[in-house]
């Protein structure tokens, strides 16, 4: 495919995603080192990352000791698992946003793995430079769930668990629908026209309802349960 008519645009995408990562700091653990190198030396990321590596147990020091706010890992490592890297890595630090960019290679169980523990986006390697790397990390950034429309199929109607401990409510799923697009508490309740502590009380009804251990979870629970729709970018 010749890309030279996409240039332009592949360039402005890399400027986006520079503003949005400019007060983030970023740990790389790809397999491939000419997408780590294009990261490091690109206008995308160059001031944002602070370590990179290409094998899990390298990125899971990195983690430790430099404690990013982003972790960006493919799933194919030179050693270990990108899969198994992530797992690691949100039993230790559950807070810790992760970008999981998938090769060709597409295996339902591995990807299905990445939901449970609470990975917060899933794009292919493929369609990383064609928008939707810049979507996943503008969704990323404002406390939402990203997966790419392309995997979605492999992940639909599937959750650990069996379901919610409760019913939600109509305006319960409204909220939950939002704080999967990564819309804020104020942004919410503008939307909803309520108070921001009215939002807050259903918020806290749908984590013990769920049960969820925090929004972003939450949010990976109703998707997966299709208990709402996948937000688009």
């Amino acid at each position: 495919m010749d890309y030279t008519p996409n240039l332009d645009a592949i360039r402005e995408r890399g400027r986006q995603a520079a503003a949005l990562l400019k007060d983030s700091r970023v740990v790389l653990c790809l397999g491939n080192r000419v997408s780590l190198s294009v990261w490091v030396a690109g206008s995308m990321a160059s001031r944002a990352v602070v370590g990179a590596a290409t094998t899990a147990a390298e990125g899971l020091a990195l983690v430790e000791r430099l404690a990013p706010s982003l972790l960006v890992v493919s799933d194919q490592l030179e050693q270990g698992s990108g899969i198994g890297l992530l797992l690691a890595v949100k039993a230790r630090w559950p807070d810790l946003a992760v970008l999981v960019v998938v090769g060709r290679q597409q295996r339902r169980r591995q990807l299905r793995q990445a939901m449970a523990a609470g990975c917060e986006g899933l794009v292919p390697e493929s369609r990383f430079g064609q928008g939707a790397g810049l979507a996943a990390l503008s969704t990323i950034a404002g406390g939402g769930i990203y997966l790419d429309r392309t995997l979605r199929a492999l992940i639909q109607g599937w959750a650990p668990g069996e379901g919610p401990l409760e019913l939600l409510s109509p305006r319960e799923l409204e909220v939950l629908s939002l704080v999967a697009r990564g819309t804020s508490n104020a942004e919410i309740a503008r939307s909803l026209f309520l108070s921001v502590d009215t939002v807050k009380t259903h918020l806290h009804n749908v984590l013990r309802k769920l049960p969820a251990r925090d929004r972003a979870h939450a949010a990976v629970l109703g998707l997966c349960w299709d208990l709402i729709d996948w937000p688009d970018p």
